[in-house]
């Protein structure tokens, strides 16, 4: 459904280095699905109570996640997860510990999108990081930056730009759904987004998308 294109689009801003690779048609890639993934949380007052609970017992929580890209109409396309109704998020998860965010990050790419669960995850090229946030507190805002006053944050997350091959398969529990969502429709709801890629200016949504791709 269109060529390969060479996104240019990712600049930093403090050294002005950009970000040069190819993104493929989406039509070349191909979707299945797999056993559902249990909810942990079935209502956000039970995410924080289990925040609290692992903070107490382990310190701060620390989670990778993943930007992935393809080509739509020739336009690029950011791939999330929608988890129940309202939940829109990059693919991802908590480290474990002593785990280095690369492991971690393939680890849980496995475990959502590849149909072997149990390898190595050597099929997924992560990249660099694009970003860091804080969540100075157990609540659902985060920050591009550890707040100064802040000096026990309960949770840290980066993103890291994962490099998709011409062709794959996503095999998605069936309890979420991946989306395809135009980066201009991301940046168009700006002012409902919660999380912001520092320097890069992909948005994350967590808002429904009406003019997104559903693949599974």
């Amino acid at each position: 459904m269109g060529e390969e294109v060479t996104l240019t689009a990712l600049r930093h801003r403090s050294d002005d280095q950009s970000l040069e690779f190819d993104i493929y048609p989406l039509s070349s890639y191909y979707f299945g699905s797999k056993d559902a993934v249990p909810s942990k949380d079935p209502t956000l007052a039970d995410r924080v109570l289990r925040m609290k609970y692992n903070y107490a017992a382990r310190g701060i929580r620390t989670c990778v996640e993943a930007v992935l890209l393809v080509e739509l109409f020739k336009h690029p396309h950011l791939l999330l997860l929608q988890v129940r109704n309202s939940i829109y998020k990059l693919p991802g998860g908590q480290l474990r510990p002593g785990e280095s965010d690369t492991d971690g990050l393939k680890r849980k790419l496995a475990r959502k999108l590849s149909v072997n669960e149990d390898g190595d995850g050597s099929e997924w090229e992560v990249g660099e990081c694009l970003g860091m946030w804080w969540r100075p507190d157990f609540e659902t805002l985060v920050y591009p930056f550890l707040p100064p006053n802040v000096k026990q944050p309960k949770e840290c997350t980066k993103v890291f730009l994962v490099k998709l091959p011409a062709s794959r398969k996503f095999t998605v529990p069936k309890n979420m759904r991946l989306l395809a969502v135009p980066l201009c429709q991301v940046h168009e709801n700006h002012k409902k987004t919660v999380r912001t890629l520092d320097g890069y200016g992909l948005p994350y949504p967590m808002f429904p998308m009406g003019n997104a791709g559903v693949f599974s």
